[in-house]
């Protein structure tokens, strides 16, 4: 008696968490973010954010391309806040009404066509493009930057991921050291001299680096780093997009990245880069 009493106990305890769990999702709903199993990234500066590898593959782009265009590092906080809230860092096909994409811009609106929105440079571009008109905005709160150019419904709503914004911000701009540490799993998108020609090319378009260089035999690349700062932003922006380019290591200064562990580790002084990051990529299966 005393078993069943026990297996009858657990059980409902298993059914009120159960409920528990499901009106927390119900009422949630779209805050819940969780990461890929086998595909996550954690970033630690000052703080702690988790994505998964869509999503921070999105941030190094909005925040690489907030560098290109020379605006602040407020400028990148806002930008992601209103990426967080208004796409979950996902380009998304579709949205409310025609929205579309990383900030959930309308072609009805004038932002660009479908095609155009759904690029996230293009997207970033044009939030930023924004964002510059709004005079003041480097004085005003995050939510009440992004509403200025977001008009929308929910003005209050960008203000919750600030305090996630800041911490992707602090880490992309290379004011962290081995900030960021993704987890790619056993099947890269890409391999080989294809996986290093598209790193090159992308790396190149969201950070206008035409210096970045392709090793003879195409295994990776290496990027001139003028010091540790800009070394830590290509090295972020290369883990960070290790799940769509294929790539197998990362190495800066005194401390490398590598797919199989997913972290970062010192290395020895005869492998040690200072002036130059250098990624490598998968080889061909």
């Amino acid at each position: 008696m005393r078993t069943r009493a026990i297996v009858a106990t657990g059980l409902v305890l298993l059914i009120i968490a159960s409920i528990g769990i499901y009106l927390v999702i119900r009422n949630v709903g779209d805050d819940i973010r969780l990461p890929i199993a086998g595909r996550s990234c954690t970033v630690r500066a000052d703080g702690h954010v988790r994505l998964n590898a869509e999503q921070m593959a999105n941030a190094a782009t909005i925040a690489a391309i907030g560098i290109q265009r020379k605006m602040p590092e407020r400028a990148v906080v806002v930008a992601l806040a209103t990426a967080f809230q208004e796409s979950g860092l996902e380009n998304l096909a579709g949205g409310d009404r025609d929205s579309i994409g990383l900030f959930q811009q309308r072609p009805s609106q004038g932002w660009g066509t479908p095609e155009q929105i759904r690029d996230p440079r293009y997207a970033a571009n044009k939030f930023y493009a924004g964002l510059k008109k709004v005079r003041g905005w480097q004085e005003m709160r995050v939510t009440d930057a992004a509403q200025a150019v977001q008009r929308s419904a929910f003005p209050e709503a960008y203000e919750k991921w600030a305090d996630e914004s800041e911490v992707l911000t602090r880490a992309l701009l290379g004011d962290a050291t081995a900030a960021v540490a993704c987890t790619v799993g056993r099947t890269p998108v890409m391999r080989g001299a294809a996986a290093a020609a598209a790193l090159t090319q992308n790396l190149t378009l969201d950070w206008g680096l035409p210096e970045a260089v392709n090793p003879a035999e195409l295994t990776g690349l290496t990027v001139p780093a003028a010091d540790p700062r800009d070394g830590w932003r290509y090295a972020h922006w290369l883990v960070s997009h290790a799940h769509d380019h294929g790539v197998r290591r990362v190495l800066f200064a005194d401390l490398e990245w590598t797919a199989d562990r997913g972290t970062w580790s010192r290395v020895s002084d005869r492998e040690r880069q200072d002036a130059q990051v250098v990624a490598e990529v998968f080889g061909e299966a």
